[in-house]
């Protein structure tokens, strides 16, 4: 059979350095207690934030000296939990920092309202008297723009204590799906049994035999099947607290309150819905071209991750990954090239799936630790993306991290996902430029092709998704597993008109981990639009352009995403990137078609 190693079968140099951020478990109580001991120093500026310059440079200080060290704290507990999902001492180690991150935003709870009792022309006073809060000046105007939607300290306390029950639906969710869930073994051609798990599904769908894919896809969802009631009810309960909180920050709508953190117009997620049912045409013309590549009268839910090109994705192993990848980025600078390389040679990524593993892949890390990046390497081409897609947000944290104070140290989703994609995007252009096996180019303009199908068509279906799904709990309508089957298997319908939906897909809003942060999947969407203008222009202008994108990435969160774009080079406030992007996607589909 197939087996998932253990993690002590994986050598060093392919594991993620966690020992960089501390050196054992007994150097993360001891932070765990030092921090926890300063909370109460926070809890003593309560009512005082206000009383003149000096005290209010102090709290904020003491607030980042605070989150920084419960940042590395939790941070390091989430990725040992992320080792091995069954390991109990490690779940155990990262509830108690979901706690700590509780108790500090409770303990913190009362800063932004006490800001928010004063206006603009007096924190203006306090800058003047006070040179070292003009650092603030961003996150002042932040903090005043969301005055509408903050409650009183007492309220704001009261919601930061709940954020540890609030987040509960999602977190029941990753321990169903990565702890308990267990998929069955499927006999593949050869006669050898296949052990089907989260990471390796969609490289088994992509297996050339098609009554392989359908046992495999069958069986997949059947599993899914068992565990409805349990998943329907985490997603419902997820959708009311996201409807609850938005509520009792007195916005109208989930959608609403998500997007407007960020500071993101609901229009940009309107644009880009509209932008791309207009042009379903090219998805559906992409499903033909994927029908008549296996060979079959019609296109089922078990073909769509089946490659057009010929067979099994060439085998890509992860070394060989890794020096396309560094070459790939060159268009960016010396320096950006250089960081990347030494990322890798520096323990940044944990490689391959392991028994108990978090499936998927991120990119984590803190603003005082190097990045640090999980994956579940298949020896592909998709796992080859992969890397350069989350090396793209550590190059991301890298710069913002070294040009940026703390305050500004994060940055939001909606950009965080250009820089994601800006490097698959340069990847692709490599790789058709340099490599001569004509099976491996088609593979990486199939590659290519599936990610614009699945980052902006099905990224934006999925938007739609949770749209109404919250729409429909805000109108009262109860979210029940079949009701949510429902709402997918129509949208799944529209997006896959040529295709033949099933029971089975109707399934598939089960297994997105992404669902449990609400109005977060669009963003993929938009990032890719506005990461293909970008790469454009790096092309075409050279050292001006890339310049300019670096600068972008070093920002942070010192300019809002929209204005951070913008100065990079792109207005998502229009429509235009995404039908740019989709031109695009139509003009690859014609030279696969070409070359096939």
């Amino acid at each position: 059979m197939s087996s998932v190693p253990e993690r002590s079968e994986i050598d060093d140099e392919y594991k993620w350095d966690l020992e960089s951020l501390y050196e054992d478990d007994e150097a993360w109580e001891a932070a765990y207690e030092s921090v926890e001991a300063r909370l109460d120093d926070l809890r003593a500026y309560e009512g005082a934030v206000a009383d003149d310059a000096d005290t209010l440079l102090s709290v904020l200080e003491l607030h980042e000296e605070v989150m920084r060290e419960v940042s590395n704290v939790s941070g390091y507990a989430r990725m040992r939990r992320d080792e091995d999902t069954t390991d109990s001492h490690y779940q155990a180690l990262y509830a108690r920092a979901q706690s700590l991150v509780s108790d500090a935003r409770s303990a913190a709870s009362f800063i932004e309202p006490e800001l928010q009792a004063l206006d603009r022309a007096e924190l203006d006073e306090m800058m003047a008297a006070e040179p070292d809060l003009a650092v603030y000046d961003h996150y002042f105007d932040d903090v005043l723009r969301m005055q509408p939607h903050t409650r009183s300290a007492e309220v704001e306390n009261l919601l930061a204590e709940l954020g540890e029950v609030t987040g509960a639906p999602g977190e029941v969710y990753e321990m169903l799906t990565n702890a308990d869930m267990e998929f069955p073994a499927v006999e593949d051609p050869a006669g050898e049994p296949r052990r089907i798990t989260l990471s390796n599904f969609t490289t088994l769908q992509k297996h050339p035999d098609r009554s392989f894919r359908r046992e495999v896809y069958e069986a997949f969802y059947d599993e899914w099947e068992r565990v409805r009631n349990a998943v329907g009810t985490a997603y419902k309960n997820s959708v009311k607290t996201d409807v609850k909180l938005a509520r009792a920050r007195d916005y109208d709508t989930a959608r609403e309150a998500a997007l407007d953190d960020p500071n993101i117009p609901v229009e940009v997620y309107d644009n880009l819905v509209e932008t791309v049912r207009d042009n379903l045409d090219s998805l559906h013309r992409h499903a033909e071209l994927k029908r008549e590549a296996v060979g079959a009268d019609e296109l089922r839910m078990w073909d769509l991750y089946a490659p057009m090109a010929d067979g099994e994705s060439p085998e890509v192993p992860y070394d060989q990954a890794r020096e396309w990848v560094t070459e790939a980025v060159a268009p960016l600078g010396e320096d950006y090239q250089s960081r990347l390389a030494e990322g890798l040679d520096s323990r940044w990524v944990d490689v391959y799936e392991t028994a108990g593993k978090q499936s998927g892949a991120y990119s984590g890390g803190t603003y005082d630790s190097q990045p640090f990046i999980l994956l579940n390497y298949q020896d592909d081409v998709e796992s080859m993306f992969t890397l350069a897609h989350e090396l793209g947000h550590s190059l991301h944290s890298e710069y913002t991290s070294e040009e940026q104070p703390y305050v500004y140290s994060g940055y939001e989703i909606f950009v965080a996902e250009v820089a994601s994609t800006v490097n698959e995007t340069l990847l692709t252009h490599h790789l058709l430029e340099t490599v001569e096996d004509e099976r491996l180019r088609r593979h990486v303009l199939d590659q290519y092709l599936e990610r614009f199908r699945s980052t902006l068509y099905r990224q934006t279906m999925f938007a739609e998704f949770e749209h109404r799904a919250h729409e429909l709990s805000e109108a009262g309508e109860a979210l029940t597993a079949d009701r949510l089957d429902d709402l997918y298997l129509d949208l799944k319908a529209d997006y896959y008109e040529p295709a033949a939906v099933d029971d089975w897909i109707a399934r598939e809003w089960m297994r997105i981990p992404h669902f449990y942060r609400a109005f977060y999947v669009f963003q993929y969407a938009t990032g890719i639009s506005a990461a293909v203008a970008l790469v454009e222009d790096i092309r075409e202008e050279g050292r001006p352009a890339a310049d300019r994108y670096v600068e972008f990435l070093s920002k942070g969160s010192r300019e809002y995403p929209l204005e951070l774009l913008r100065a990079a080079g792109v207005d998502m406030a229009s429509p235009d990137p995404v039908e740019a992007a989709l031109a695009v996607y139509d003009d690859y589909l014609g030279e696969f078609a070409a070359l096939a």
